[in-house]
């Protein structure tokens, strides 16, 4: 019974760890922050990572700790929690235009043909590379700040809908939207 137990205990370890292999994580910024206190300045590093499976599924974090890489190991828990499912298309794209928004940044996205790769920069094209989309384009306005462009990306993948998602909640046959 207990060795039964113990074997169960390694298959859950191991399926575990098959899970996490498939996740890739980039860091996009790593800064320097102080904060004042009695004794003087207290540094920290702050961490912004994107994590993606690149099979639609993308997420972005920021850690703070006293050193590098407790910072970046925070970040990539924290956006294995914010992650979000993405629709993607047959020619590795999107399936409509989409505008993001966080804090000062405006992200637009626009579905691009097959072959013309991510038109994109900074941690916007971290996360479609990230998210599996191969083919886009997109314009970040407004903002500089990486953390927020890349949460205005995520903004603007999220309101993403599927062709068979418009037609059930419009009541009408798939082939319909097409035509």
């Amino acid at each position: 019974m207990a060795k039964e137990q113990e074997r169960k205990g390694k298959q859950r370890k191991r399926n575990k760890e098959k899970k996490d292999n498939s996740w890739q994580e980039r860091v996009v910024q790593i800064r320097r922050v102080s904060k004042v206190v009695k004794g003087g300045k207290k540094l920290s590093f702050r961490a912004i990572v994107v994590v993606g499976n690149e099979k639609g599924q993308v997420g972005v974090g920021v850690g703070k700790a006293g050193d590098v890489i407790n910072a970046v190991r925070k970040a990539v828990s924290d956006g294995k929690k914010h992650i979000v499912n993405v629709n993607i298309n047959k020619s590795n794209s999107i399936t409509h235009v989409s505008t993001g928004m966080a804090g000062g940044a405006q992200v637009f996205m626009r579905p691009a043909a097959p072959g013309t790769g991510v038109i994109a920069g900074g941690a916007v094209r971290t996360v479609l590379e990230l998210a599996g989309i191969k083919n886009i384009l997109a314009k970040q306005q407004g903002s500089n700040n990486p953390l927020n462009n890349a949460r205005a990306a995520i903004n603007a993948l999220q309101q993403i809908r599927s062709f068979s998602s418009v037609a059930k909640e419009r009541d009408i046959p798939l082939e319909q939207i097409f035509s």
